[in-house]
């Protein structure tokens, strides 16, 4: 992405700062974390959560992350800005990728727990 008003080629699409564009990064990882958590809480309270039902959360999670990304992102960027944002393509894609990795482990879990390492 070119930058008009410096001139230089930038590592984040130009719609948003370089702060936003970290915490756009951050947060799926924040919701895999809050979800571990939650799924940790809940079995030490009552019953264990199955691990592949936690995975296919997660998984949900990151595909609602990559449609966000790339359908609702001028209600994310700055007002001043937001006629022209770009979406996330590729964080969307890894998101997706990420997504994918977990239905299969999931997946994996469901058919025999004992080989599941999360």
């Amino acid at each position: 992405m070119f930058n008009k008003e410096t001139g230089s080629v930038m590592s984040h699409p130009g719609s948003v700062d370089i702060i936003d564009f970290i915490l756009l990064t951050v947060y799926p990882v924040g919701a895999l974390f809050i979800i571990e958590i939650l799924t940790r809480t809940i079995s030490r309270i009552s019953k264990p959560i199955p691990s592949w039902l936690k995975l296919s959360t997660q998984g949900v999670t990151m595909i609602g992350f990559a449609v966000a990304y790339t359908v609702f992102m001028p209600y994310f960027a700055d007002q001043d800005k937001a006629h022209d944002v770009e979406p996330h393509a590729i964080t969307a894609f890894c998101l997706v990728a990420l997504a994918a990795a977990l239905f299969f482990q999931a997946r994996r879990a469901k058919i025999n727990p004992e080989k599941s390492l999360y």
